[in-house]
């Protein structure tokens, strides 16, 4: 038998049983199924799942939390998760995701993002800005005013006026202390 027939009939037949995809079974709105042990098609959320609308996760939106040790080290490390990779861990815009041809966020650390609301920050993980997409199925509201108060660390820790150091802290910078 000659080989390319071989495998052209080969390639028919797995062709053919590809079409099986195309035909799978569909349910309407709680209609009974033999899929699942319960014989319901409509399943239950699972334990944990809250509507995008509910009143509670809405209001953290609003309710900017107070400024705590524990809320920045919760930014630190959802920012560390969410944002360095194209923000990098310092907020200038050279993550690993634009190092490899993704366009450069802006610097957290220009005027118009420093002088912005942190409700802006919040604003922008919720519904995205340019080429960043939401991030508002990703990070819970609470979370989002963590990520931006963290933001705002990152900005004094960037442009602290050295009026504002101990003489201490302005020693140690000025190469005197350890």
């Amino acid at each position: 038998m000659n080989a390319g027939l071989v495998i052209a009939t080969l390639l028919t037949l797995a062709v053919s049983t590809c079409d099986q995809m195309r035909h799978q079974p569909r349910y309407d709105y709680a209609e009974p199924s033999k899929l699942f042990a319960d014989g319901t098609s409509l399943q239950a959320p699972p334990d944990g799942t809250i509507a995008r609308d509910d009143p509670t996760w809405q209001a953290a939106l609003t309710d900017r939390p107070p400024m705590t040790a524990a809320l920045l080290a919760r930014g630190r490390e959802r920012f560390g998760i969410y944002c360095a990779v194209c923000h990098d861990l310092a907020g200038y815009g050279q993550g690993i995701v634009p190092s490899r041809g993704f366009p450069h966020p802006p610097s957290y650390h220009i005027d118009r993002l420093r002088n912005a609301p942190s409700s802006y920050l919040v604003d922008v993980i919720t519904h995205g800005h340019g080429a960043m997409y939401s991030y508002a199925d990703r990070v819970s509201p609470a979370d989002r005013w963590a990520i931006a108060a963290y933001i705002r660390a990152l900005q004094l820790s960037q442009d602290a006026p050295a009026a504002s150091l101990t003489d201490d802290e302005r020693a140690k910078l000025d190469g005197g202390g350890k």
